[in-house]
């Protein structure tokens, strides 16, 4: 409740891209806007195409429901709607779902008057997920070479794609993004758990403040990032991570169509070794 004090604050009129005050309105604390609208249209569409693949199915098994791109052969083209196409729709209706929530926070930033870090953030991960629906499809010329939607459809395509290239594991662009990923996982749990211990003291004792997070990390690790620092670090490799794992995929087959391993016999190929 304590919240709700300091909600008319932020409550203000303006920032808005489109549709100036008619689209400038709340719904309960939430503010829509006419990227909210966007947002609602496409996602209910989506979501009721989805149900719709599974009507089509053979199963209602939520972990079996698949709903699969177009044939390879059918290439760029639009497929009929049971061939392929459901899945066209469906993706054009994610797409304006994600972009539109990512516009409707860049309206609710312009109303603080806070910098875009959120939106900028969430437009990373966005990227990923056109990257693997449409770059490399169409860079690989046919729509059939995206993802399924589906659980296990989902986790198969992973897999086939994997082993499609030998060894995925052996991505160079695949290797830094896991490794960013770890790395945002181990930083953040610091993060976390030194603010729970800071804020959280035992019996009678008093909470602590930054000064003695500092002397921790510093005591610790012999350098300590500052308060601020740790969430500029942990953005950065959480998008290196989003930012990575779309190179990755995106290389293995429209740059490399070999078995990743024998990307790797440049090293073995080097002069030195000869010498």
């Amino acid at each position: 409740m304590a919240l709700l004090s300091f909600e008319r604050k932020y409550r203000v009129r303006g920032g808005t891209l489109i549709g100036g005050d008619l689209f400038d309105f709340w719904v309960g604390p939430f503010y829509v806007g006419f990227f909210g609208v966007t947002t609602a249209f496409f996602a209910t569409l989506g979501t009721a195409l989805i149900v719709y693949g599974a009507a089509l199915g053979p199963t209602w098994n939520i972990w079996r429901i698949n709903i699969s791109p177009p044939d390879i052969s059918y290439g760029l083209a639009l497929a009929p709607f049971n061939a392929g196409g459901l899945w066209q729709a469906i993706t054009v209706c994610a797409l304006g779902a994600f972009s539109s929530w990512a516009l409707r926070e860049v309206e609710i930033s312009r109303k603080l008057g806070i910098g875009l870090h959120v939106p900028f953030a969430f437009s990373v991960a966005i990227f990923a997920y056109f990257t693997l629906q449409v770059i490399r499809p169409v860079l690989l010329g046919a729509w059939g070479h995206a993802f399924p939607y589906g659980i296990f459809s989902h986790l198969e395509w992973v897999s086939n794609t994997g082993y499609k290239y030998l060894n995925f594991h052996y991505n160079p662009a695949h290797m830094i993004a896991v490794s960013f990923f770890f790395t945002t996982t181990f930083a953040l749990s610091l993060h976390g758990g030194l603010i729970l211990s800071a804020a959280n003291p035992g019996r009678g004792e008093t909470v602590k403040t930054s000064e003695y997070e500092d002397t921790f990390f510093r005591d610790v690790m012999g350098y300590s990032v500052g308060t601020l620092g740790i969430h500029r670090l942990g953005l950065f490799l959480a998008l290196s991570a989003g930012l990575w794992s779309a190179i990755c995929i995106v290389i293995s087959g429209p740059v490399w169509s070999q078995g990743w391993p024998e990307w790797w016999n440049w090293w073995r190929n080097l002069p030195i070794w000869s010498q």
